[in-house]
């Protein structure tokens, strides 16, 4: 399995490697999403407002849609499937490896959105930092949901409004945990029980990526 997660990582990196979408497409849309977000804070309010932490997650969760449909699209494109029929590859180990190469796409672009928070809706560059590795979790939380409904909804009439149908109701106790983490870094708070929420999210959905992918691939 983890021979086979390996591979599939390798060949979804690989193949974001040479489309360089994330880099010309993804990262320009998050950017200018977030600087949209600055825009409607408006000047006077930025860096002052609490809101930053929410429209950071609330930009981080349009990225991740794309990114997500994307990361579908490619086990569904003309004869992958029946490739991956014909060499048997274990269901789990294809879970785990779109799983991470999803969530290291979605840890560079929350790197860049981080950084982007802080220069434009001007969040401290302290607090921001504390907060890195709750978004990195949650990210990674979001990654194995994100791999789980994107295998449910790729192939399907109109994926581009059933994804996020579909994602929201998962994405949203994350939104809600990660949001609360990153506000408690930028003012000192308490983070542990928020970071319960987003463990244990985290840890259910691979534990039913692992058991049902195969299912919700032939579904």
């Amino acid at each position: 399995m983890i021979r086979v997660a390996w591979l599939v990582a390798r060949k979804d990196l690989a193949i974001e490697a040479r489309s360089r979408v994330l880099l010309w497409q993804v990262l320009p849309f998050g950017a200018l999403s977030l600087l949209l977000s600055g825009l409607a804070l408006g000047p006077n309010d930025a860096g002052k407002s609490t809101s930053a932490p929410g429209l950071f997650y609330l930009v981080t969760l349009f990225t991740a849609l794309l990114m997500i449909h994307r990361a579908s699209e490619l086990e569904h494109t003309s004869g992958t499937r029946e490739s991956v029929a014909t060499l048997g590859l274990d269901p789990a180990g294809v879970f785990l490896g779109k799983t991470l190469a999803l969530t290291l796409e979605l840890w560079v672009t929350g790197i860049v959105l981080l950084a982007g928070s802080v220069l434009i809706l001007h969040t401290a560059l302290i607090g921001t930092v504390h907060a890195l590795p709750s978004v990195l979790v949650t990210l990674g939380a979001m990654g194995a949901a994100g791999t789980m409904y994107g295998a449910l909804t790729a192939g399907v009439d109109g994926p581009a409004t059933l994804l996020p149908i579909l994602t929201l109701p998962a994405f949203a106790p994350l939104l809600v945990a990660g949001e609360r983490s990153f506000s408690a870094a930028l003012h000192g708070g308490a983070l542990w029980e928020w970071w319960v929420i987003v463990v244990v999210a985290l840890v259910g959905y691979l534990a039913v990526g692992v058991l049902l992918y195969g299912v919700l691939e032939e579904s």
